[in-house]
């Protein structure tokens, strides 16, 4: 369980993230900011492009920032949007984000205030590869 302290920081770091977003297109600017198992917290911005199935959301690009310096184990990651507009992430990034597990809590902003869900109750039945036959 976070702090209430914890979970300001994510969404303030996931704020600052925000303004670091490219988003020509949409004009939405997404942050996240990943806590990591060992306490530091590594953030991501999204990313679009012209052909947008190749735009990244901000909660992949923290992943894969993370992952890049060697980090597979999640603790949060916090997602704010344009504004502190109520968002979740979409479906693409709960299935991502479950690579690494269903435990990780999920801060999104409710109403301009701070709500904490574990991914699994944002991704029930999550798709599993080793429980393929």
């Amino acid at each position: 369980m976070l702090s209430s302290e914890r979970v300001a920081e994510l969404v303030a770091r996931a704020a600052q993230a925000r303004e670091h977003a490219y988003a020509p297109y949409s004009a939405f600017p997404v942050g996240a900011a990943l806590l990591l198992d060992s306490g530091e917290i590594v953030t991501g911005g999204n990313v679009e492009n012209a052909s947008y199935g190749l735009s990244i959301c901000a909660e992949r690009s923290a992943v894969v920032r993370a992952v890049a310096r060697g980090a597979r184990r999640y603790l949060a990651i916090a997602v704010v949007g344009p504004k502190e507009l109520d968002l979740s992430p979409c479906g693409a990034c709960r299935q991502f984000l479950s690579e690494f597990g269903l435990d990780i809590e999920v801060v999104t902003l409710r109403g301009g205030q701070p709500t904490t869900r574990a991914l699994r109750e944002l991704l029930p039945d999550a798709f599993d590869a080793e429980s393929l036959p």
